[in-house]
């Protein structure tokens, strides 16, 4: 009876937390959307109506484009995956959109490190971090190397005064702190926790260079579906511009808004404060840009983490020796 009633109370906590995610996560999009001091919920549905979105093909285009981002992602996650073990594409999209969901208000989603780390077992777990750190590192690096292009694209085609010295300054600085740390982690006797410098090597080493070349090839395919879904939205709402100069503000959007530590759940927040000062310059109105950076949050977050939310109700802590059940 006593082990009877610990698995019950076991199981009974493991329901709650997940009801608790997923009111946390429905309570914070609905607080966004209703109480969004930058633009009303009635506003926004009024710019829908006035931008010709609101046709079936239309529609159907851009749930295609978030489809195909979250698709790429989840494949992404199961190429890296396979480093440890093989799973199902079923599997990767429990991970993917349940780790998504956990993490809508955590800092930088951070929670999904902790929630697809939970689909593993504990013997796994460690690596699964490292695997979901390159994979964000991977698209990290893409947002970077497309934004300084675009940015400065941007900074020369408009004659952007910028505070040259204090930034050569800031790189010099960094590059100097980057020198130290990697020479200090190199020392064979460094160590943070468990963690030394030969241990990471060795995850390295043991992740093919396929993978690592798969991994960049799906964060640069999401990041040409996500980008151009942007620069469409941006079409109907009036942006009248060339390509060239609206992907340099979009990506350069993209570049300042990744290197900005938020809660994600305020993403929508930052990166229209952010557009709005942006496209400022190509004399796009701020509702406009407002309604967009809206619409984009809904369609690549919102909508997903709905559907995340049923995997979050599915899932079941591991056990040792055992996969967690994914139905």
């Amino acid at each position: 009876m006593q082990i009877s009633g610990s698995h019950k109370t076991k199981q009974f906590l493991a329901l709650a937390i997940k009801v608790a995610i997923l009111i946390g996560a429905a309570y914070f999009i609905y607080d966004k959307l209703a109480n969004n001091a930058q633009l009303d919920f009635d506003t926004f549905l009024t710019q829908l109506e006035t931008s010709q979105l609101l046709h079936p093909e239309i529609i159907f285009g851009l749930l295609i484009a978030t489809f195909f981002n979250w698709f790429l992602e989840i494949v992404k996650w199961k190429t890296l995956v396979n480093a440890i073990k093989p799973i199902s594409l079923w599997e990767s999209t429990a991970h993917t959109l349940g780790g998504l969901t956990a993490s809508l208000f955590t800092p930088n989603r951070v929670g999904e490190y902790g929630a697809k780390a939970l689909y593993f077992e504990k013997s796994e777990r460690k690596r699964v971090v490292g695997l979901n750190v390159l994979g964000n590192l991977a698209q990290l690096l893409t947002t970077v190397f497309f934004g300084v292009i675009g940015l400065t694209f941007f900074v020369l085609q408009f004659g952007i005064e910028l505070p040259w010295n204090k930034l050569v300054s800031a790189v010099m600085i960094l590059m100097v702190l980057s020198g130290i740390f990697l020479l200090v982690i190199k020392q064979k006797r460094f160590q943070i926790g468990r963690f030394s410098w030969e241990r990471i090597r060795s995850f390295l080493r043991n992740v093919s260079g396929e993978i690592h070349v798969k991994n960049l090839s799906f964060s640069v395919m999401r990041y040409v579906i996500f980008s151009h879904q942007l620069y469409v939205l941006l079409l109907f709402f009036g942006l009248n511009t060339s390509y060239v100069i609206a992907m340099s503000v979009i990506t350069a959007m993209y570049l300042i808004t990744s290197l900005i530590p938020m809660l994600f759940i305020f993403d929508v927040v930052v990166k229209g404060s952010v557009a709005v000062w942006l496209f400022g310059y190509l004399n796009v109105s701020e509702l406009h840009i407002l309604s967009v950076i809206s619409l984009m949050w809904l369609l690549n977050f919102v909508l997903p983490s709905i559907v995340g939310s049923y995997f979050v109700l599915k899932f079941t802590p591991v056990q040792t020796s055992q996969k967690p059940v994914v139905s």
